[in-house]
C-alpha cells in the first residue's frame, strides 16, 4: 500500500456543458468520461449548490444461533439512488423531467401548461458529469432510472424554487446499476 496521495483528492463541479443529462430508456450508452453524449441526451440546466449525492450503501440483517450468537449477515437490498435539486423551473425539459413528457405542453414564449396526476414516472437514461481536481473528467451513467421522489417545492421571495429528484437506479442486463467512468485530461 502506497502512501497517500493528496492529488487524488477532488471536488465535483459540473461540467460546462451541463452536469446532469437525460435521455430515452434505450438510448445508447456511452463508455467512457469524456465522448460527446449524442443528441439524444438532453441537458437538464442548473442544479442547485447541494449538487449531487448517490447512495449505494448495502442493508443487511442477521442470523442467530440458538443461544442468541450471531452466526451470520447477509445482504436484504442494496439501493442505488442519486439525489439533486434541478432549478430550471421555466424549463421544458426540466418540468417533463420531474412531471413527464405527456404531462408538459407549450414553450415559455407561447406559455407552458404542466398538469399533475398519478400517471407512473418514466424511466430514463441518466447521466452525471463533472470536473474534478486537475481538469479530470468523471461521468457516472445510469442505464435505467427512474424519478421515485419529488421533495416539496416552495415558492418564496428569498430563495430559488428548485425540484428536488430521488433517481433510482435498477439494474441493467449486466446486473449494474450504475456506470462511472473517470480519466485525467493529460490521458486525452
Amino acid at each position: 500500500m502506497g502512501a497517500p496521495i493528496v492529488g487524488n483528492v477532488s471536488t465535483g463541479k459540473p461540467s460546462v456543458n451541463g452536469g446532469i443529462w437525460i435521455a430515452d430508456a434505450g438510448t445508447s450508452l456511452p463508455n467512457d468520461a469524456t465522448t460527446a453524449l449524442g443528441a439524444d441526451f438532453t441537458a437538464l440546466g442548473y442544479v442547485s449548490e447541494d449538487g449531487l449525492t448517490n447512495s449505494n450503501s448495502p442493508e443487511s440483517d442477521t442470523g442467530k444461533a440458538w443461544g442468541g450468537d450471531i452466526v451470520i449477515t447477509y445482504q436484504t437490498e442494496k439501493p442505488d439512488t442519486f439525489q439533486f435539486t434541478l432549478i430550471g423551473s421555466k424549463d421544458t425539459d426540466v418540468l417533463e423531467a420531474v412531471y413527464g413528457s405527456a404531462n408538459v405542453t407549450g414553450s415559455l414564449s407561447t406559455g407552458i401548461e404542466v398538469t399533475a396526476n398519478a400517471t407512473e414516472a418514466e424511466e430514463h437514461v441518466w447521466v452525471f458529469e463533472m470536473v474534478m481536481r486537475d481538469n479530470t473528467y468523471k461521468r457516472i451513467v445510469v442505464p435505467a432510472g427512474k424519478v421515485t421522489e419529488v421533495g416539496d417545492i416552495s415558492y418564496t421571495d428569498d430563495a430559488i424554487v428548485g425540484y428536488e429528484l430521488t433517481i433510482q437506479a435498477f439494474p441493467d442486463t449486466s446486473n449494474n446499476t450504475h456506470y462511472e467512468y473517470i480519466v485525467e485530461a493529460a490521458s486525452l
